[in-house]
């Protein structure tokens, strides 16, 4: 299916003035859905270490505060995505997540085959590892917060047993913290990319290089509207 750009900026609004040489990559809207969802992750996994480590569980103690923080970051986990739903620019990339174009296939083969260069790699906003994870992530979460629930409220499913909701809640846990660390050691490798995330702009430079695609549709919607403009 082919994938489509999708507007980042609210219908009728008009986009701030970009710094000289970059581009706007990510809305406010977004990187606070990205913070308050990594908040909470972080805050989910440090109290699950606090219980489920003995030496950590011992040096921390108050095990009835840590219950209650993992479940209550743990159910407020999907809300910063839900309430980014209500940002125009948050549904156009989640659709561009949702894509997978041909131009992520060949960014796959050439990941399994070693292949580096710009060329071989190409990517439109989001790259195909990116789309993966995004979706690998979402469904874990639902999994760890169905799993939690079942824990919590153990007559919900009474076909479930308790200990089969625990196993594959610590199994996903354990998949997810090092699913994250992984994520996490890609983003220090890649200052700009962090940048982005913080700022909301990166470099056309950085975009041509590892985004090339997007710059491209990013250029031509600029150019429509600038037309559009001038007519009016």
């Amino acid at each position: 299916m082919r994938s489509t750009a999708g507007s980042t900026e609210p219908t009728g609004t008009a986009a701030r003035p970009e710094h000289e040489g970059r581009i706007r990559r990510f809305s406010t809207a977004e990187r606070m859905v990205h913070r308050a969802t990594g908040y909470l992750m972080l805050l989910c996994l440090v109290s699950a270490a606090c219980l489920y480590l003995g030496p950590l569980a011992q040096l921390v103690g108050r095990r009835h505060l840590l219950v209650t923080v993992h479940e209550w970051s743990g159910i407020a986990l999907p809300l910063p995505s839900l309430l980014g739903l209500l940002s125009p620019a948050f549904r156009a990339d989640l659709r561009r997540l949702n894509r997978f174009a041909v131009y992520d296939r060949q960014w796959l083969r050439a990941v399994r085959r070693r292949r580096t260069s710009p060329e071989a790699r190409p990517a439109g906003k989001f790259k195909a590892g990116q789309k993966l994870y995004a979706g690998w992530i979402a469904g874990a979460v639902l999994v760890m917060l169905s799993t939690g629930l079942l824990m919590w409220f153990t007559g919900l499913l009474p076909f479930v047993s308790r200990t089969s909701a625990i196993f594959v809640h610590d199994l996903v846990t354990w998949a997810i913290t090092f699913v994250l660390l992984g994520h996490m050691r890609r983003a220090f490798a890649d200052p700009e990319a962090r940048l982005g995330m913080r700022t909301g702009h990166v470099s056309r430079a950085w975009a041509q290089r590892h985004h090339s695609r997007w710059l491209r549709e990013e250029q031509r919607r600029r150019t429509g509207e600038d037309a559009r403009g001038a007519t009016d």
